[in-house]
């Protein structure tokens, strides 16, 4: 049985339950902010977010080609990744709309390349651009991490089976 015999005999055509099925995996939560040049920083929430290398330091994050933010994502030069708090459901949502990425009411710092940072992200990853590929209908941003921080404290917002999910209290 090949891959591809196994991928339609499970379902990928069917949206919905590919869509479930990749559901099933918990992932992190994250804004990716940027500013087009004269205009006001924008940000979008994503789940994609990954590591790539630690020597060079890299990471990614995938963005939908339908996304009304795609034109402004492609000709940025920088991107920061901005780790959300379990706190930060509002702001997650409201920033995964179409139409709504300004991050007013959103309290930011400046980067050191001018994209705005979440002063409340858990971590932030600075990033500029290191490469663009063309994959489906997504678009996956490979970020040359320029410069980084994080705290020990709080817990992040997580996404499973199409929901906010969140870690247990320690005990």
């Amino acid at each position: 049985m090949t891959a591809e015999t196994m991928v339609k005999e499970g379902g990928a055509h069917d949206v919905r339950k590919f869509r479930n099925a990749l559901g099933c995996f918990t992932t992190g939560v994250a804004v990716v902010t940027t500013r087009e040049t004269g205009k006001d920083p924008i940000g979008i929430t994503v789940n994609s977010f990954s590591s790539v290398s630690l020597d060079p330091p890299l990471v990614l994050w995938c963005l939908d080609k339908k996304s009304d933010t795609l034109d402004v994502f492609v000709k940025a030069t920088h991107f920061t990744v901005n780790v959300l708090r379990e706190e930060h459901t509002e702001m997650s949502s409201r920033l995964a709309m179409k139409g709504d990425h300004c991050l007013e009411g959103i309290e930011v710092l400046e980067g050191s390349s001018g994209i705005p940072t979440l002063k409340e992200a858990l971590a932030h990853f600075e990033c500029e651009i290191d490469a663009r590929h063309d994959a489906g209908d997504h678009v996956i941003m490979i970020g040359r991490v320029v410069k980084f921080d994080y705290t020990d404290d709080g817990r992040p917002l997580l996404y499973h089976r199409g929901g906010y999910n969140y870690l247990p209290p320690v005990g």
